[in-house]
């Protein structure tokens, strides 16, 4: 019997259309199940800064739920951020130690007498409470171990929620992770 044609070159035009598709598009590809759809608002906005602070400066006000990277002496970029919950707010001067992209979490050894079901490391990814971007803070040489960082939970961001980490919108820390460098003053008040 002789082999019949199955109309190989629309299933093959299938095929290659969707390689396409998922090449061109692999954030889109990888969006289903826990994944995120969405980095979150980006609610960063120009002010008036209240004191003159030295472009660059970071200037957190916990009370505010408000973050402010200067830009010039009376300008600033204001992001809505998450912070500590009643006991964990705190204040100081600190610096960017350290910026990460996509970063693993290690739930502090505060963090796990409290919550001892909490893993050793939860990997980069939907499920990491760090979101997007991690900046370290540090005083002098020492990590302090609180960060500004993404969420994944973006409806703590603009509430009293964390353990004295600092939350944004994933869209809000990328855009902040792209200004700062290390070395950079972080004021929190």
């Amino acid at each position: 019997m002789p082999a019949r044609r199955t109309g190989g070159a629309p299933l093959r035009a299938i095929f290659i259309a969707a390689a396409l598709a998922l090449a061109a598009s692999p954030v889109a590809a990888l969006a289903t199940g826990l994944v995120p759809r969405s980095l979150g608002p980006a609610t960063g906005v120009v002010v008036t800064a209240e004191q003159n602070y030295p472009a660059g400066t970071i200037v957190i006000v916990s009370d505010n739920r408000t973050l402010d990277l200067v830009v010039s002496g009376n300008r600033a970029i204001r992001y809505r951020i998450g912070v500590g919950r009643d006991g964990f707010r705190w204040s100081g001067v600190v610096k960017v130690g350290r910026k990460a992209e996509w970063p693993d979490w290690r739930p502090p050894a505060e963090m796990k007498a409290r919550a001892p079901e909490l893993p050793e490391l939860v990997p980069a990814g939907p499920l990491n409470p760090m979101g997007a971007r991690g900046i370290y803070l540090y005083r002098g040489k020492a990590d302090t171990l609180y960060r500004i960082h993404g969420t994944n939970e973006q409806s703590t961001v603009g509430d009293f929620a964390s353990s004295g980490c600092f939350r944004m919108s994933n869209a809000d820390v990328i855009d902040l992770y792209d200004r700062v460098k290390v070395g950079t003053t972080v004021i929190v008040k």
